[in-house]
């Protein structure tokens, strides 16, 4: 079951609230944790759009709730011609040490983040609804790159406002 836009809204507005809960060193660059279903298309294109775009406020990784094993040729083709790196990327499970280092988890899985991640700390984890691009065209891959560098965007927007709060 996918998470409505309404839904999406309300736990938005209730997670920003504790978003940055646990974070009391200002130097220490905050932990995000990207996850989709295979690890294979949007997972990976956050991991690689906030390494290059927010290194300096947030260290990125990701992972798969049923990882696929490979990453999407289309997704590093995606990322390689909007100037992306790739290097590293990989498909891979979400693992406990990265769970527990994470402060921010961004669930791209379609699925509420109660389903997705049962019994966990959901206080940490921001639900987006991202379409997955799992064999599509082109054209699908560079929409939903440009989709998720913004809502990166967003985020490092947010993450800069709470550093200079603090």
């Amino acid at each position: 079951m996918l998470i409505s836009q309404r839904n999406w809204l309300a736990r938005m507005a209730a997670s920003s609230v504790n978003l940055f809960q646990g974070m009391n060193d200002s130097s220490k660059k905050t932990s995000v944790l990207f996850v989709c279903i295979g690890n294979s298309c949007r997972s990976p294109m956050a991991e690689s759009i906030a390494l290059r775009d927010a290194a300096d406020l947030f260290e990125s990784s990701s992972a798969g709730l049923s990882p696929l094993g490979v990453v999407q040729k289309l997704t590093l083709e995606t990322l390689q011609s909007n100037g992306y790196p790739t290097d590293g990327l990989y498909s891979k499970p979400i693992l406990s040490a990265a769970w527990a280092d994470a402060d921010l988890v961004i669930n791209m899985s379609g699925y509420p983040r109660e389903r997705a991640f049962p019994r966990s700390e959901w206080d940490k984890v921001e639900d987006w609804l991202v379409e997955d691009p799992y064999g599509c065209d082109r054209a699908v891959y560079q929409r939903i790159f440009e989709d998720i560098r913004t809502r990166i965007a967003s985020l490092t927007a947010r993450l800069s406002e709470s550093a200079a709060d603090k």
